[in-house]
């Protein structure tokens, strides 16, 4: 993966799941879900970019580790949209399989950065 491959990616992820917020219903439940995805998926690509800049180690697993815990926030948000029907699990699931992907890959870079 090149250096800016993940930020590319966490920009296009969050950007797929402002799109998906958009397309849940204006009930409830889809502006609770929706409001919460659409902040956790932001902060992944916000924080992430941070990381990049950070002028320590320290401040670069911080930055890491909160990238990874609102990717994480973000696969509950979308299990929660698919389980209450709000969208099709099909509209959904390459979503959900796109930040599993990113949860692990920030998973390793902090116990990579770690050592």
């Amino acid at each position: 993966m090149k250096k800016n491959d993940l930020k590319e990616r966490t920009w296009n992820f969050a950007f797929r799941c402002i799109k998906l917020c958009k397309s849940l219903p204006n009930n409830y439940e889809g502006r609770h879900f929706g409001g919460q995805l659409l902040r956790s998926s932001t902060s992944v690509a916000a924080n992430y970019r941070a990381s990049q800049l950070s002028q320590s180690k320290k401040t670069f697993i911080a930055k890491l580790s909160i990238a990874l815990e609102e990717a994480d926030e973000s696969t509950l948000w979308m299990e929660f949209i698919i389980a209450d029907n709000l969208l099709s699990k099909e509209k959904v699931q390459p979503l959900l399989d796109e930040a599993i992907e990113i949860t692990k890959i920030l998973a390793k870079s902090r116990i990579t950065a770690r050592q």
